[in-house]
């Protein structure tokens, strides 16, 4: 820091005595110079302007502030090396005439000596230069957006395009040297992908660009030193960087792993535990069924092969299933087993969807919601043998729409609350096939994986676990939802005499009422709601009921004010009443 202070401190002197001294410059130009020549020998250097020293010791990957520098005149920039002893000294010399009330970025590049360095791959000059960027910004001119320019400044890197992931390409092949417009973006976090130009095969490099702070502002990013510095006289190895107007450079982290969780939601008994072997090496023991890992830290951009054995297993020749993938660096992942083992032995999936024992990948997946007050949740449907359903919550709305086995929705945002989540079939939002309470209310900032589990039917499916709801957070915790049982059934009165459905009460009401209705014996039992013109509005009960007294609470929040009508069917019994809703 003492020596950037330094350097800041004797420009800004040589720019006062260019404007005060005794040559007098009317016209100026705004000026940034930024140090990017990676050769060893210009680890730091001198810089004269016109004879003088203007930079001492100028490091490499350093920047100067913006300055008002002479405009209108002929400037000649001479470069030295660190600790030189007069202008005598300058290995290079550019002259340059700067127009009056622009801006310019003056970026030192290149090697002293490109015989001892690895060449160009797309023959472009290496030898030491200044590249010049004209029309420099030192803010946004959309104060909602960053804007910068790329520099393709690594001399024996080849031409590459560098993408913002999930996002654009940002900049399409760029080779040495070359320089891009502005570029403007919302003030976000983003992963820039480098790869070869044309090739989106190939990944070289991932980095994390941290643009979040920098709305309104401007800056100049910049690729530096060397892609192989063994063949560079082992000069900077490659990387990315930032220079803001006020001199400030930010170095991009470079990322290697990904981040991933895997869950367990394979609902064959054969497979209640199992091993988890991870390029040969056993990576979890014993992993139980409906259980999680937290995430955790993945190699990235190499081949991984994920094999799946019974529990205790012996080693990785016992594996079932073998799977392989792929991690960007810097993604974050979710990897859901799902299916079964023998889809023969099973229910088929209603939609005819593969029910085979898979790998489930959520590839954008996040461990943090993006506003603190809020759940971020994505949701799997996981169960082969139900069908396409929707999702409700009660007093909000549709979340999940017409979601068949082994779709995974994107992520949906809501406040931080408990729900009551009703599973209807798809394109039949009036009946209820089953309901939960989600209890989301501590998990503002939070995220998680919502995946329905197990068999809609288990007699059918070997007996295996039962239709349910479940929510890996990020920590490796699994929540169960717990099922809402919307009728209830009064234990200790005396058993009915006769089949009888009972006046709702309240009656009128708003926005819930009580329906009551008795049967004497085992029978098949619907409850439904008809609005005035007869067509079916909900279905408050489809099941096997067993002799008794029965009362269930109606919900009725997402309806209009009207009259509406409940009818009981109970065996060769039917009987019909009325209700007012009122808002």
């Amino acid at each position: 820091m003492k020596g950037i202070i330094s350097s800041l401190s004797k420009f800004l002197l040589i720019t006062v005595f260019f404007l005060t001294g005794s040559t007098t410059y009317s016209q100026t130009a705004r000026l940034q110079v930024i140090h990017n020549a990676a050769d060893p020998a210009a680890a730091s250097v001198d810089i004269y302007l016109n004879g003088s020293l203007l930079l001492d010791n100028f490091a490499f990957r350093a920047a100067t502030p913006f300055i008002d520098a002479p405009a209108g005149v002929l400037l000649n920039i001479g470069v030295a090396p660190g600790n030189s002893a007069s202008v005598n000294d300058t290995l290079k010399n550019f002259k340059v005439t700067l127009t009056a009330g622009d801006k310019y970025i003056a970026i030192a590049n290149g090697v002293l000596n490109p015989a001892n360095f690895a060449a160009n791959p797309n023959n472009r000059a290496t030898a030491f230069t200044l590249f010049i960027k004209t029309l420099a910004r030192e803010s946004a001119e959309n104060a909602n957006q960053v804007e910068f320019f790329v520099l393709h400044g690594s001399t024996d890197a080849p031409a590459v395009d560098i993408s913002a992931r999930n996002v654009a390409t940002l900049v399409p092949g760029a080779s040495y040297g070359d320089i891009t417009s502005y570029i403007g973006v919302p003030a976000e976090r983003y992963l820039l992908d480098i790869r070869p130009a044309g090739n989106t095969e190939v990944l070289v490099a991932t980095f994390e660009a941290q643009l979040s702070a920098l709305t309104g502002g401007a800056a100049a990013v910049f690729a530096s030193g060397f892609l192989n510095p063994a063949n560079n006289q082992n000069g900077a190895a490659f990387g990315i960087y930032a220079a803001l107007p006020n001199g400030t450079v930010v170095p991009f982290s470079a990322l290697t792993n990904a981040r991933l969780q895997v869950i367990h939601n394979a609902a064959d008994p054969a497979a209640a535990s199992v091993d988890i072997y991870l390029n040969g090496s056993l990576l979890l023991d014993n992993f139980a069924f409906r259980t999680a890992t937290p995430f955790i830290d993945a190699p990235g951009n190499t081949e991984l092969n994920i094999g799946v054995a019974g529990g205790n297993s012996n080693s990785v020749a016992d594996t079932l299933k073998n799977f392989n993938v792929k991690l960007l660096p810097g993604g974050v992942y979710v990897a859901i087993a799902n299916g079964v083992l023998n889809p023969s032995a099973f229910a088929p999936n209603p939609e005819s969807r593969s029910t085979a024992f898979t790998l489930f990948i959520q590839g954008l997946g996040q461990e943090n919601a993006k506003l603190n007050s809020e759940v971020d949740f994505y949701v799997l449907h996981g169960s082969t043998d139900a069908p396409a359903v929707d999702i409700i919550a009660r007093g909000v709305g549709t979340l999940v729409n017409d979601a068949a086995y082994g779709d995974l929705t994107p992520y949906l945002s809501v406040p931080a609350a408990n729900y009551t989540l009703d599973i209807t079939p798809a394109q039949n939002n009036s009946t209820i096939v089953a309901s939960f309470t989600a209890p989301l209310s501590g998990l503002a900032g939070g995220a998680a994986t919502v995946f329905a589990s197990g068999f809609f039917t288990p007699a059918n499916n070997q007996n295996g676990a039962g239709f349910g709801v479940f929510a890996a957070l990020p920590n490796g915790t699994v929540v169960e939802f717990s099922p809402v049982t919307s009728i209830e059934r009064d234990e200790f009165s005396f058993a009915p005499a006769k089949f009888e459905l009972n006046a709702n009460y309240p009656n009128p009401f708003n926005p819930s009422t009580v329906i009551s209705f008795s049967i004497p014996q085992k029978e098949f039992v619907t409850l439904k709601v008809f609005n005035v013109i007869g067509q079916e509005v909900a279905t408050l009960v489809n099941d096997e009921l067993s002799s008794g007294n029965y009362k269930f609470t109606f919900d009725a929040r997402d309806l209009t004010s009207g009259v509406y009508f409940y009818k009981l069917t109970a065996g060769s019994f039917v009987e019909t009443r009325k209700m007012n809703l009122l808002k």
